[in-house]
């Protein structure tokens, strides 16, 4: 049962944040959006159940933006129970087996199946974590 589960969903690109967070929230999920990885990271004392994190961010006003593995590794930091769920049009499979390797939940690609992807497997980690 999804019920309170609060799900951070972090991702530059407005167009994916909202329809992933709306899907979510459709869902029965709580949601918190995020653009960049600072500001999830500055926000994790909420405990979220889940974080679905986007592997690279572009930033058309400051330079230096932490990508996906850095922001991951700061939420590794924080505390390693959070699962992370990396969302990605990077199909790298170099990328998808270093990231497995640091403990990734699981890897998504932002392709036409993202939300049914993405759903089946929050639901499966959030099932798991009960």
């Amino acid at each position: 049962m999804a019920g309170k589960k609060l799900i951070f969903v972090v991702d530059d690109d407005p167009f994916i944040l909202n329809l992933v967070s709306k899907r979510l929230v459709i869902e029965g999920y709580q949601v918190k959006s995020f653009s960049y990885g600072e500001e999830c990271v500055s926000s994790l004392s909420l405990k979220p159940d889940l974080i679905v994190l986007d592997y690279l961010f572009y930033n058309k006003e400051r330079s230096e933006v932490m990508d996906g593995k850095v922001i991951f590794s700061l939420i590794q930091q924080f505390d390693k129970s959070i699962p992370v769920i990396i969302l990605s049009g990077q199909e790298d499979g170099a990328i998808v087996l270093e990231l497995a390797r640091l403990g990734i939940e699981d890897y998504v690609i932002k392709d036409e199946d993202i939300i049914d992807n993405l759903l089946e497997i929050v639901k499966g980690v959030l099932d798991v974590a009960e």
